[in-house]
Order: structure tokens, then C-alpha cells, then sequence
């Protein structure tokens, strides 16, 4: 149960920073409204998964996996350039959490 409250923690993160961008610096009432309230559900999603998970595992995927996805959503969305330093990066991200899940954080 604690790693499903944490891909919804995720994806409200996620939403929410995709919906900061389009809020053009909290100047759209639309996309600001859906950033705060993104937030406030991830935080209180992460909260729910700490009564589970360790706090450096929880964490680490969380801002990891978010960080990874808003990325992608970057190139997508908003055709944001993939660099060398992009990818690596994004790599170092998931390699860091995969060694927390390994056994790192306990």
C-alpha cells in the first residue's frame, strides 16, 4: 500500500509542476489553482507512504521518479532540448534510487 501512495504522491507532483509552468508565474488563475492543490495532495500522499516506507527510500523516489518524469515532460510538452547532460542526469537520478532500494536505506 505504501508504494501505491507514493506513485499518487508522484503523479500530483507531477501534474502540479507540469501546471506551475503553465500558470506562467501564478498569473493564470487556472494552472496556479491546480499547482497549489497538486502539492498539497502530494505532500499529504508522501506523509501517508512515511507511516511505511523509510523516509530516504519514500523520498528519494519521489523527488527522483518526479524529477525524471517532469523532464520528460519538458522534452514533450514544452520541446525542451535533450542534452548529454539531460540524460545524464536523469540517469544518475534512477541509478541513485534503485541503489537506495537495494539495500541503501534503511
Amino acid at each position: 500500500m505504501g508504494y501505491l501512495l507514493l506513485a499518487a504522491a508522484i503523479v500530483a507532483e507531477v501534474v502540479a509542476t507540469t501546471a506551475m509552468k503553465y500558470s506562467e508565474g501564478f498569473s493564470r488563475l487556472g494552472p496556479s489553482l491546480v499547482t497549489v492543490v497538486g502539492y498539497v495532495i502530494s505532500f499529504g500522499l508522501l506523509a501517508q507512504t512515511l507511516k511505511t516506507l523509510s523516509i530516504g527510500t519514500a523520498y528519494a523516489i519521489w523527488s527522483g521518479v518526479g524529477t525524471a518524469a517532469v523532464a520528460a515532460i519538458g522534452l514533450v510538452l514544452f520541446s525542451e532540448a535533450l542534452t548529454l547532460s539531460k540524460v545524464a542526469g536523469i540517469v544518475l537520478i534512477v541509478g541513485g534510487v534503485v541503489v537506495l532500494n537495494l539495500g541503501g536505506a534503511h
